[in-house]
């Protein structure tokens, strides 16, 4: 599969869940990706070469975690096009390498983080914080961390207000299967349901001291 049912070079996470073989594979905020739970690190690191070949051979780009737990495997977003189309072949290839060494695919456990920074509509605080945490700007409004290992910002201007103490919340990017488990485990946790009337593509939760939080699926979905 080269490319997307539209023509392009890019498919959408719909498009690509409609792809066989990518049962194993979940798209969060930041691409697709799989999670596969080892009995070691070495058993998790075994992972690692059919990872590159399958990178070598589709001309796909991934980010590899190996821990003793197991081994994340994404896609990332390297631009605002998304997916790229030959992430299906990779994703599948490397599903069938973890099958054969005996790693368990677990998809409850893909996720990832994006922080929302609200700031004053007369402000621009992205250079501040891109040199403060070491980020990298991505695209028009958002920052990343030029390794991927920290969390995706987003900077959303308030407008109508006056200047004051920021107001920022989390979003947690699970799979579309996960997420209402979640949101109910946060709220059995003290949270406080702010928001449902996005459900099921994200809801709005608040800690018991008012931080935000949404619980976002749409990612995996969006068509």
């Amino acid at each position: 599969m080269g490319e997307s049912t539209s023509g392009s070079g890019w498919i959408t996470p719909a498009e690509f869940h409609r792809a066989p073989g990518v049962s194993d594979w979940r798209v969060t905020g930041r691409g697709p990706q799989a999670v596969f739970t080892s009995t070691s690190l070495s058993h998790a690191a075994g992972l690692l070469a059919p990872v590159i070949t399958a990178a070598e051979r589709f001309g796909v780009l991934p980010d590899v975690d190996v821990r003793p737990e197991g081994v994340v495997v994404r896609i990332p977003h390297r631009g605002p096009e998304g997916t790229p189309a030959a992430a299906v072949e990779f994703a599948a290839a490397v599903s069938r390498a973890a099958a054969e060494l005996q790693l368990t695919p677990d998809p409850s456990l893909a996720q990832s983080i994006g922080i929302y920074v609200a700031q004053h509509s007369q402000a621009d605080v992205r250079p501040f914080f891109t040199a403060a945490l070491g980020y990298e700007a991505f695209g028009d409004t958002d920052a990343v961390d030029p390794l991927r290992c920290g969390p995706q910002l987003a900077f959303n201007p308030i407008s109508g207000d006056t200047p004051a103490r920021g107001r920022t919340h989390f979003d947690v990017f699970v799979p579309a299967d996960q997420a209402r488990a979640r949101v109910d485990a946060a709220l059995a946790a003290g949270g406080r349901l702010v928001d449902d009337s996005h459900a099921p593509a994200w809801w709005s939760l608040a800690s018991p001291d008012n931080h935000g939080v949404d619980i976002a699926a749409w990612t995996d979905t969006h068509d």
